[in-house]
């Protein structure tokens, strides 16, 4: 017999701005031909963690693709909805947070891929809603104790910040509004000096500045979105790898190969054969 023992130190915990937030509500949305997608309001965050399909999201000004592992954060009182792929229904966990306010951009938003901590963050929320859901006594404060842990497993993530404020709000402007424009057009023949030149900044700037926000270069960025979305091509499409390669924007199927297996570790025809269980 083995045993391990971990002893954590006894200290006191530095005061949190996490300790004003307050769960609102917490519910579960799977697409239906019902699927209400005008644009609205809450009075407090939300945060949506998309669980399966494809579709996309949509502010005022804005429009962009979601995926499942994806997150997006809306700020209170900024307008916005969500739209589903027919053939790929959108599922999502949402919960409405009182007193939170995510560092994002102009349009009250922030969104980011969570490529760890997923399964601990599902698993959190799986309970949050069957606490919610019975009503037991003490769920309450079963569901507080579960936000504080979701909203600390989110500020693991360098790509999020969910209080403080920025040590260069004009850089994170810019930032954001790159990220947002390679979000929506990444499809697109794109280069580090369009982007600067969209963004008003020197190419040089915007690169170590985007690397800080967001733990990558503006390019390594867009590489990562299209091979994102050459993911769900492969999985349920029967497209050839030269047709992928031309929708996503990649220069040649050699290069699409050569991007996808240094993100994914493996080749995009493996990829597709794991995919499908072959």
């Amino acid at each position: 017999m083995s045993s391990t023992q971990y002893t954590l130190p006894q200290t006191a915990p530095e005061p949190s701005s996490r300790g004003a937030s307050r769960l609102s509500y917490i519910s579960r949305a799977q697409y239906s031909e019902e699927w209400n997608s005008n644009l609205h309001t809450h009075g407090c965050a939300e945060l949506f963690f998309i669980t399966d399909g494809h579709g996309r999201f949509r502010t005022q000004y804005e429009d962009f693709p979601v995926s499942i592992h994806d997150l997006i954060i809306v700020n209170a009182n900024v307008p916005h909805t969500e739209l589903s792929q027919m053939d790929s229904p959108l599922e999502y966990i949402v919960l409405g947070v009182e007193g939170l306010e995510a560092m994002a951009g102009a349009d009250g938003y922030s969104m980011l891929h969570l490529h760890s901590g997923w399964r601990e963050l599902t698993a959190c929320l799986e309970l949050t809603l069957h606490e919610a859901q019975e009503g037991l006594s003490g769920h309450e404060e079963v569901c507080r104790h579960l936000l504080e842990v979701v909203l600390i497993l989110l500020e693991r993530q360098e790509e999020l910040s969910l209080s403080g404020e920025s040590s260069d709000p004009r850089s994170s402007r810019e930032c954001g509004l790159v990220r947002r424009y390679i979000d929506n057009h990444f499809k697109e023949n794109l280069s580090l000096d369009q982007l600067a030149q969209l963004a008003h900044v020197n190419k040089y700037y915007l690169a170590h500045a985007f690397r800080r926000e967001f733990g990558a270069s503006p390019i390594s960025y867009l590489i990562a979105r299209r091979v994102e979305e050459s993911r769900f091509l492969l999985r349920e499409t029967d497209h050839n790898l030269s047709l992928i390669a031309q929708m996503l924007g990649f220069s040649s199927p050699s290069y699409f190969s050569q991007c996808f297996r240094r993100v994914e570790g493996i080749s995009p025809m493996e990829y597709r054969k794991k995919s499908r269980g072959r």
